[in-house]
């Protein structure tokens, strides 16, 4: 184990899957000279070369296409869309192309890609560069997205997307960039398996990337006041790892689901339903914690009160579990 910092866990997965494997090329904008925006990938392009590494035009649509190409065609791609805002704009190539050509060529062709995003909030970034597309693409079969909250979760998650015979989106949360933690370098996290980040046994909190890290916060503070939070970190929205969050919840039978987006259409919506319908006996409560139904506000404090944070989250159970709800 050593002690890194999350930008430098996407880096050292990267590397080690192309030490492994010549196959695997990486590109995007700005991610080879420059070292990519958030500077995640400084150094590949000295160390691999300008065949494997480079930089391309700002073309989204282009940068998705021309990895479906490779990926179908031998190689093993990894492309990084600068922000997760602009997934809209490959959404053809990986929804109708990439996500199906398993299927349609009746499983002989795999299409080993990965994409690699810089999503969430809390950055200062504004409305059309703060947003969490993973929900855009939660509902296509054939597709994975991987949402890792540490730095040994980013750097074994990733080894694991880039080794995966099929596309896998990987989102990076900004605010995790700078967050150190032990990582294994050899350690390659197998997709769709969720963990128990805390154990406990009045509730149940669960989230996803930096909103694991905030619900760790809020147990540690409640358990100050004598209740036990039990925290559940997805690690990937599809698959989705049901089994562990309805152990979880016949053990505490009561789920929070906080998720840094809006509840309409949003994955704790969906999770919250399977839940229901698979658990409703174990369930005394279960609720959502999310934001607001508008796009994110550019204004500092607007911003800060539009985000799920530690202190939102243990103020909704405190409230929860001491109005109402029977302990």
């Amino acid at each position: 184990m050593s002690t890194i910092d999350f930008r430098t866990a996407i880096r050292d997965a990267i590397a080690a899957e192309m030490e492994r494997d010549e196959r695997v090329v990486f590109f995007g904008e700005d991610v080879a000279i420059a070292g990519g925006v958030f500077k995640a990938t400084p150094g590949l392009h000295e160390r691999f070369g300008e065949e494997r590494v480079f930089d391309t035009p700002i073309s989204e649509l282009a940068l998705s296409g021309a990895a479906y190409g490779a990926a179908i065609t031998g190689l093993r791609p990894i492309i990084e869309i600068m922000f997760g805002d602009f997934m809209a704009l490959p959404m053809d190539a990986l929804v109708n192309q990439a996500a199906k050509f398993f299927y349609i060529s009746n499983e002989q062709g795999t299409v080993p890609l990965v994409v690699r995003c810089a999503v969430g909030g809390g950055g200062r970034f504004g409305a059309i560069h703060s947003q969490i597309p993973g929900t855009w693409f939660q509902g296509v079969p054939g597709l994975k997205i991987v949402a890792p909250s540490s730095p040994g979760e980013a750097l074994g998650l990733l080894r694991g997307a880039i080794r995966d015979e099929n596309p896998v989106i990987f989102l990076e949360h900004k605010r995790l960039y700078s967050v150190k933690g032990e990582a294994s370098p050899e350690e390659v996290i197998p997709i769709g398996r969720a963990r128990i980040a805390r154990a406990g046994e009045d509730v149940t909190i669960v989230s996803i990337m930096k909103g694991v890290g905030d619900a760790l916060a809020a147990a540690e503070d409640l358990a100050a006041e004598g209740i036990s939070a039990e925290v559940v970190d997805l690690r990937s929205l599809r698959p989705l790892d049901l089994d562990t969050v309805l152990a979880s919840v016949a053990k505490t039978n009561r789920v929070l689901l906080v998720e840094e987006g809006p509840r309409t259409g949003g994955w704790s919506t969906g999770l919250l339903g399977a839940i229901s319908e698979s658990g409703l006996h174990d369930l005394d409560d279960a609720w959502i914690l999310a934001t607001a139904e508008y796009p994110i506000p550019y204004s500092p404090p607007l911003e800060d009160a539009f985000m799920p944070d530690a202190a939102a989250i243990a103020a909704t159970v405190r409230e929860r579990l001491g109005a109402g709800v029977a302990r």
